[in-house]
């Protein structure tokens, strides 16, 4: 029984069709899905600072994360081994913890030690990025390292 799940699941394998992990349509996908969601939804409740906030801080840190993570995990187009054989869920979590941890110390920063240290005033927009930024990083890198690990091409284990 298990050599015929073995050859069922090879067939699919080999049936789906192999696509490139394109990175500017990542980043523009990252961009504009957000931008696009968290516009209309500020627009039709009338919280025209999120609608502002969904082109800007939203959607910018999508798309830059995006940028980054999905650059990371091409390495020059030649992915790192470890990123290749780590579980997807255990590499997307680690990389999920990495780049929400940096967004929310820049949203700190953004938000609390530059009103307090330079000129800039503190203002409401700069305390949503305390949450824009880290699930704007959140969502934008779990997508990102989904959508590339399912581009890679897996080349089957030679027979013993």
């Amino acid at each position: 029984m298990p050599a015929t799940k073995d050859r069922a699941r090879r067939g699919r394998a080999a049936a789906r069709p192999s696509r490139r992990f394109t990175l500017w349509r990542e980043v523009l996908t990252a961009y504009a899905a957000p931008a696009l969601m968290a516009g209309m939804a500020g627009i039709a409740t009338g919280q025209y600072d999120l609608a502002v906030a969904a082109c800007t801080s939203i959607a910018g840190t999508s798309a830059g994360v995006a940028l980054l993570v999905g650059t990371w995990l091409r390495h020059g187009g030649r992915p790192r081994r470890w990123t290749t054989r780590t579980p997807r869920v255990t590499l997307t979590a680690t990389l999920v913890l990495i780049t929400v941890g940096a967004a929310a110390l820049l949203g700190w920063f953004t938000a609390q030690w530059l009103p307090a240290h330079t000129l800039v005033p503190s203002t409401p927009w700069l305390e949503r990025l305390r949450i824009d930024l880290p699930v704007s990083a959140a969502l934008a890198t779990t997508i990102v390292t989904l959508r590339w690990r399912t581009t890679l091409t897996h080349t089957p284990a030679p027979p013993r």
